[in-house]
């Protein structure tokens, strides 16, 4: 009789036990009920920390609403721009570059040793791999005069050229000036340096100007330019004439610079001078062969090399230093 007492007492106690149940653990006793009764119940605070949480519950309110604050700005406020720090990012960058031009300048030309450059006998100046390539030319056409001529320049098949293509058409400008029309270029940006130097090409040690080239049949002009700050000689540049044959196949076009001829505003002159080979600017093609209709030209590269064959200095008689007689 007590045991059964004992088990309606421990079964009646585990009634008020909220969690877990355990009627199928009567031999657990008030032992049991009373750990139950005290571990799940919610716990009470006291006063003193009851009031603590909430005023560091408010705290935490407060710091919350001062970021949203922070990050919730009026349309008036504008950010702040640092001119000074700009600029003198820029000095940095101008600077840096002057130092290594420098540094490059007591190595040999283009940083590498004197005796390697000396002993170069051919040269890639441009090639077209990648679209880094094509932002160091610049195309343009009549239209800047009036005109109706296009030209554009993309990378070639893959990126393995640069594909120059347009339509040209001499038709000119309803401006009553222009009485002719008809032409496109492709040009090489003049190289810079810190603060915006010039710089020019070295090609003192070659004689002779290569290109791997495919075309439609059409003929090109190849303009040089020589490094100067002369107003009245930025006008003047060397030519020489490129015929493409047409057809699928790469032809590889080898120009000697003694070919070059002398001109000033597109008009050849009489008197006429040798390309200056250590004071190259920049490099350009131009299509301007009269006939109306859609042209294209694909480069490869363009270098230079060095021809033994070749032994001519000046292919033009009239020349002063040639012939001072005919400038008397």
């Amino acid at each position: 009789m007590a045991l059964v007492r004992k088990l309606l007492n421990g079964t009646y106690i585990l009634r008020k036990c909220p969690k877990p149940r355990v009627a199928s653990f009567p031999f657990l006793g008030t032992r049991f009920a009373d750990y139950c009764s005290s571990s799940f119940q919610k716990p009470v605070a006291a006063p003193g920390k009851a009031s603590s949480q909430r005023k560091t519950k408010g705290n935490l309110e407060e710091h919350h609403q001062r970021e949203v604050a922070l990050e919730i700005t009026s349309p008036e406020d504008k950010p702040e721009i640092s001119f000074d720090k700009a600029i003198k990012e820029e000095m940095k960058d101008h600077f840096r570059r002057l130092k290594d031009d420098i540094v490059k300048y007591w190595i040999g030309p283009e940083g590498r040793p004197l005796h390697e450059v000396l002993m170069e006998q051919a040269k890639v100046v441009w090639q077209f791999r990648s679209k880094e390539d094509l932002d160091k030319w610049t195309v343009t056409s009549d239209k800047v005069i009036g005109g109706r001529s296009e030209v554009f320049l993309k990378m070639g098949k893959n990126n393995q050229s640069a594909l120059l293509y347009g339509t040209l058409s001499s038709e000119a400008p309803q401006d009553g000036e222009s009485g002719r029309s008809g032409y496109c270029a492709m040009v090489s940006k003049i190289p810079r340096g810190p603060f915006e130097m010039k710089r020019s090409y070295d090609w003192s040690q070659f004689n002779t100007l290569y290109l791997r080239v495919r075309g439609d049949g059409r003929p090109w002009m190849v303009n040089i330019r020589e490094d100067t700050d002369i107003i009245q000689k930025k006008d003047q540049m060397y030519s020489y004439f490129m015929f493409t044959r047409g057809g699928p196949y790469w032809q590889e076009v080898k120009i000697p610079f003694s070919k070059f001829f002398f001109s000033n505003q597109g008009r050849i002159r009489d008197a006429q001078y040798q390309l200056l080979l250590d004071k190259i600017s920049s490099i350009g093609f131009t299509l301007a062969d009269k006939v109306d209709g859609p042209f294209f030209l694909e480069i490869d590269f363009i270098g230079v090399f060095t021809d033994p064959a070749h032994t001519e200095e000046f292919a033009y008689e009239n020349s002063p230093e040639l012939n001072p007689r005919l400038f008397k």
